[in-house]
């Protein structure tokens, strides 16, 4: 459905994605992560035509991104981090006008259709001024769903918005997805982890890990973590646990310690006995799992770009000196 191969950017003298190859398979919810100016909005911008490549390719269904880039428009909704909304037109008013522009048949029944996807049904004829973040949020996804595309580009679509309308639109995403493709750029690691079906993390526009979210924790995880909760008080418990052959590190928590040991081994057992033996009393024992948070951390740590850097900032940049 997506094939990019060798994809690269650059802005002047700056380079916003580096030889960037990957696939989105049909029907497949991808994750796009990483942390600002990493290199996904720009590389966003270029699978829905928005936007050349310096060099290498980008196809979407076999269309290539600037030789067929009016077909591939056809094919591809997109829904950026920032969706443009007139404030003065009502939501029925803008997606039919959206539906026009696009000159879609039939497009009055069309935006009704697009209204219950979007579950806005009851809030057409209100003004956009008077929606909240959230109810903008599934506008601009509704426009992104007028021509019925096979393959949506999601650029932040929860960005901004509280729990319960994140829970709202990323339960929305999950429904669309039972029948596109989507990409899905996100700083919400929760977010990748509950809707996507892989992820990809991309940094300084390299990509540095792909794989499904259990996959990624397997291979990127360096150590174990064990919790430990034990009954009083816990001085000394430290060194006992330290003399423990196989643990790395004891790092005391309100209410409990964690423990990192080397993988490949389960010392519970060892520990166990260690806390009995050493007179505490054992109330709770249980390995931590690593999160997709602490997978992003590990890859992106001290590689964030800084702000001046960011990738809307770097094309402006490269606009003004042209």
């Amino acid at each position: 459905m997506i094939h990019v191969e060798a994809l690269t950017k650059d802005f002047g003298s700056r380079r916003a994605i580096d030889g960037l190859t990957f696939n989105v398979n049909k029907g497949e919810i991808l994750g796009f992560l990483g942390p600002n100016g990493a290199g996904k909005t720009t590389t966003m911008r270029i699978l829905c035509a928005y936007m050349p490549p310096t060099s290498g390719t980008a196809t979407i269904s076999g269309y290539d991104v600037v030789a067929d880039s009016l077909e591939v428009r056809r094919l591809v909704g997109y829904m950026p981090e920032t969706v443009p909304l007139y404030p003065d037109m009502t939501v029925f008013g803008y997606l039919k006008f959206m539906a026009d522009i696009r000159q879609l048949p039939n497009s009055a029944d069309r935006v009704d259709e697009i209204l219950e996807i979007i579950h806005m049904e009851e809030r057409a004829e209100g003004y956009i001024s008077n929606l909240s973040k959230g109810m903008r949020q599934r506008v601009g996804l509704g426009q992104a769903l007028l021509h019925e595309p096979e393959v949506l580009i999601l650029d932040e679509p929860t960005i901004g918005l509280d729990p319960a309308q994140i829970r709202e639109v990323r339960d929305l995403i999950v429904e669309l997805g039972r029948e596109r493709t989507i990409l899905l750029s996100t700083h919400i690691l929760s977010e990748a982890q509950q809707v996507c079906d892989r992820v990809m993390i991309i940094n300084k526009g390299k990509i540095v890990a792909e794989d499904t979210p259990e996959r990624l924790q397997d291979r990127i995880m360096s150590s174990q973590r064990i919790a430990l909760k034990v009954g009083g008080d816990v001085d000394g418990l430290e060194d006992t646990l330290n003399q423990v052959s196989g643990i790395s590190r004891v790092v005391g928590k309100v209410g409990e310690l964690e423990i990192e040991t080397t993988p490949g081994q389960d010392l519970r057992p060892e520990i166990a006995r260690a806390v009995i033996n050493s007179g505490f009393d054992l109330l709770e024992i249980r390995q931590i799992g690593l999160s997709l948070e602490d997978i992003f951390l590990q890859l992106t740590r001290d590689e964030v770009a800084p702000p001046e850097f960011t990738e809307d900032l770097l094309e402006q940049e490269y606009l003004e000196a042209e």
